[in-house]
Formats: structure tokens, C-alpha cells, sequence
């Protein structure tokens, strides 16, 4: 679990990276009231900083000189649900999914804007305090209540069927954060099914028809190409 923000309200942010300029424009475009900033050059020191810091979030860089992010993310997802950020200039689907399904939260490709960064922090740190188990999922245009496995859409009552309810569930438990077409289909059907993605399009095109204004402009489970699918989180 990651820490509450600290006595004066802000969020620690923990930024992995072994390029100085990199950290230092991270500094400057985290360094209003609301963050607390710390830095660590290699993955080693990362792991201590994660141990000792407690950070919120941590961004995290791929290309490390004594340990590839991967391994870090492995290992820190060996005693951490801490989420994390991939910012890297490495942008093939490949390193993405290879990312994500070692537990990454997100993924932002180098070069990057600030206002982009922001919005996944925050919603990163939203995801975080909703972990917290609230029984019933409210997004203003989708309600779910978990308990009673009630499901309404723009104000209407929805009937799902067992997988469409199961995979939105599953939505709803990582909302804002991106799932990978594998981490799905192992937790949906089974790793028998790992490399069957047309049945997940399928249910996905279907419950979109249930719970989307617009199926074919989707608002609430939106698509990262080549990758999977993310349910966002309304502000």
C-alpha cells in the first residue's frame, strides 16, 4: 500500500531515471504544492528509495544502467502495490504489454507533455484511494453495485450476462489503469485462452453496446491499441 499524503498534503512521487536532465525537468514540472519529489539514478537505488521513501507513485525509466525497469517492476511488485508509471522512449506494443503485464499502472512514451503526465498521476493516485473496498463503483455515467451485481448506464438498468459482468468487474477493479489483452483473458477465461483475443473484442464490442451512449465512440472502456483496455475514470 502506498503511503497518505505526507503531514503537508502532498504527494510523494518518486522518479526513477538515470538521465539528470530528465530528473531535473520532472522536478520542475512536479514541483507545485502538490507533489513531494525524490529521485533515484539506478534501478538498485530505486528499490531502496521505494523501501524508504514510501512513495505514491513512482516513474519509472526502462533503460537503467545497472538493471533493465523491467526487473525493477518485477521486484518491486514482489512487496508493492505502489502504482507506477512507465515513461520511456522505448514505444513498441512489445514493451508495453511486456510492461504492463509485470504491473505497470500506465505507460508514457518519451517525449511527453506536462498536462499529459499530470492526468496519469492523478488518475493513478485516484485508482490508488478507490482500492480501498467501496462497494459500489460511481463514475456519474456508469453505477455499479458489486454487492448486489446491479449494473445501470446513463441512468438505465443494464442486463449483463456472467462474462460481461465478470470482465466489467474486473474493469472496475483496475479502473484508470491499463489491462493487457493477455492479463484479461487469463483472469476472464483462463490461461488456456491467453491467445484467443477474438473472444475478448467480442464481449468487449458487446458490453460496450450495453453500457456506451455511442458503441462505436467509446467513452468509458476505451482501447490502447496493440495493447488492451482501460476503463477511465470520470472526473
Amino acid at each position: 500500500m502506498s503511503a497518505p499524503p505526507n503531514s503537508s498534503g502532498q504527494h510523494r512521487i518518486l522518479v526513477i531515471d538515470d538521465e539528470a536532465v530528465i530528473r531535473r525537468f520532472l522536478r520542475s514540472a512536479l514541483s507545485s504544492g502538490e507533489f513531494y519529489f525524490h529521485e533515484a539514478e539506478s534501478g538498485q537505488g530505486g528499490l531502496s528509495a521505494a523501501a524508504s521513501f514510501r512513495p505514491d507513485v513512482i516513474l519509472l525509466d526502462l533503460g537503467l544502467p545497472d538493471m533493465d525497469g523491467i526487473e525493477v517492476l518485477r521486484r518491486l511488485r514482489e512487496w508493492s502495490n505502489v502504482p507506477v508509471i512507465i515513461l520511456s522512449v522505448r514505444e513498441h506494443e512489445k514493451d508495453k504489454v511486456a510492461a504492463l503485464d509485470t504491473g505497470a499502472d500506465d505507460y508514457l512514451t518519451k517525449p511527453f507533455g506536462v498536462g499529459e503526465l499530470l492526468a496519469r498521476i492523478r488518475a493513478a493516485l485516484r485508482r490508488s484511494l478507490k482500492q480501498l473496498e467501496e462497494p459500489v463503483f460511481n463514475n456519474g455515467e456508469l453505477v455499479v453495485d458489486l454487492t448486489k451485481r446491479h449494473v445501470s448506464a446513463h441512468g438505465v438498468e443494464v442486463q449483463l450476462t456472467p462474462t460481461e459482468y465478470d470482465l466489467l468487474r474486473l474493469l472496475i477493479t483496475h479502473a484508470g489503469k491499463v489491462l493487457t489483452h493477455s492479463q484479461i483473458l487469463k483472469q476472464i477465461w483462463g490461461a488456456a485462452y491467453q491467445e484467443q483475443s477474438q473472444v475478448l473484442r467480442v464481449t468487449i464490442s458487446n458490453l460496450r453496446k450495453k453500457i456506451e451512449q455511442d458503441p462505436s465512440r467509446p467513452k468509458l472502456i476505451t482501447t490502447e491499441p496493440g495493447v488492451g483496455y482501460r476503463l477511465k475514470i470520470q472526473d
